[in-house]
């Protein structure tokens, strides 16, 4: 095969790996705790290092995630065609991947500030454990979305070099967001998870216990957002914002009460991917015209 073609063939299994637009729950939020940190666009360099500290803490657990359910991945039916249970890549290379991201992530966060890189090993901590919650507890949900919770807060420590309220309450915010949609992507996997023994809030309340858990998770979330308006000093265009979000959140719940799992993929991908989008553009309209 052509060597460019084969790298482009690489490259693309690695993005599918680790599951590449699902940065689009992450990314824009730390981008939003960055602009209200520096009530505005941060400078270049700082934006940078925060993309590239974003990549290599996301590729890394990725990674490691992949290597860590590899068992399972090969067992579910819904994983199964993944590239490391079918060995389009190897597991040495894999972990490979996963220390060269998790260098990267130390090396941007070295370029921002002491108490980031001071910081950096406990992240990637929580990122590294996440995978081995599922087989001990339902509450894994939450630890996921305390590894995707540290995004906003990680960027306004990297402008600010101090962690403050106003990051602290988005990252809750985030975290409950995350927790809540995982609980709803975990509805397909209850009887699989069942039968393995691993752990989640719909294998262990069953389904219509998931989605009352999510809806709880969600309105909270909600609270949060509009908790900030006060604390950031947020106006018109992040409360429309906040609002869309609402709106949003309430579509992919009535999504699945009225078609269950058939349009999970609108309910979990679609509607809270714009929602993060969404909430980045009018957070940095509010600061950059109000």
């Amino acid at each position: 095969m052509n060597p460019f073609r084969l790298a482009i063939r690489r490259t693309v299994l690695f993005l599918d790996l680790v599951k590449f637009p699902h940065t689009v729950f992450a990314l824009p939020f730390a981008l939003m705790g960055a602009i209200l940190a520096a009530r505005g666009i941060p400078p270049l360099p700082t934006l940078l290092w925060i993309l590239l500290a974003m990549i290599g803490a996301r590729s890394g657990a990725m990674a490691v995630n992949r290597l860590v359910d590899q068992e399972f991945d090969a067992r579910n039916p819904r994983t199964r065609d993944r590239a490391l249970p079918k060995g389009l890549v190897g597991r040495g290379e894999v972990t490979a991947f996963a220390v060269v991201s998790f260098a990267l992530f130390l090396f941007a966060t070295s370029r921002l500030n002491p108490l980031c890189l001071t910081l950096a090993p406990f992240a990637m901590a929580i990122l590294i454990v996440y995978p081995y919650t599922k087989r001990f507890t339902f509450l894994s949900h939450l630890i996921l979305g305390l590894s995707l919770a540290m995004a906003p807060l990680g960027a306004w420590i990297a402008v600010t070099g101090r962690v403050e309220t106003t990051p602290a309450v988005l990252g809750l915010a985030v975290l409950l967001w995350v927790a809540g949609f995982d609980i709803l992507y975990a509805l397909s996997d209850i009887d699989f998870d069942r039968a393995t023994g691993l752990y989640s809030i719909p294998a262990r309340f069953g389904a219509a216990g998931g989605m009352a858990v999510s809806r709880v998770l969600h309105a909270l979330t909600l609270a949060l957002f509009f908790l900030l308006i006060p604390l950031s000093g947020l106006r018109y265009f992040y409360l429309t914002g906040v609002l869309l979000a609402s709106a949003l959140l309430l579509y992919e719940h009535l999504l699945l009460i009225r078609y269950g799992l058939k349009r999970l993929d609108a309910a979990f991908f679609t509607a809270n991917g714009i929602l993060s989008i969404a909430l980045f553009c009018f957070t940095l309209l509010d600061t950059l015209l109000l």
